[in-house]
């Protein structure tokens, strides 16, 4: 579903989305970090649902609105190329694929409680 993105690489966008929950990942220097999982995330340009789920690192910007399961939130994000998959280098093994993610969200509002 993410080839959507695909066209508009390296482009600042508007999204709306539904929090679902908090998660944690163990982040770069073993300590964990909290996340954030979105829902449903819809292109506000062209109103077609970009990806069924999204995860982003809890940041200041999530911090100030408050997020409670079922929430509808508009915010602004960079679309960015990523590989993902298992690669040993070692025993030659290369099953990475490119995929296309959000990243950098910013002016994160709440549009509707639920």
């Amino acid at each position: 579903m993410r080839r959507l993105l695909s066209q508009d690489e390296g482009v600042r966008k508007k999204f709306h989305a539904i929090f679902n929950r908090f998660g944690k990942k163990v982040n770069y220097h073993g300590y964990s970090d909290q996340t954030v999982l979105l829902l449903q995330v819809i292109d506000v340009e062209t109103n077609k649902v970009i990806t069924d789920h999204l995860w982003f690192g809890y940041t200041k910007g999530f911090e100030k609105v408050d997020l409670r399961p079922g929430v509808k939130i508009e915010f602004e994000a960079r679309i960015k190329l990523y590989k993902k998959g298992y690669v040993n280098r070692r025993l030659n093994i290369d099953k990475s694929r490119v995929d296309f993610k959000l990243s950098h969200p910013t002016r994160i509002s709440l549009i509707s409680n639920q």
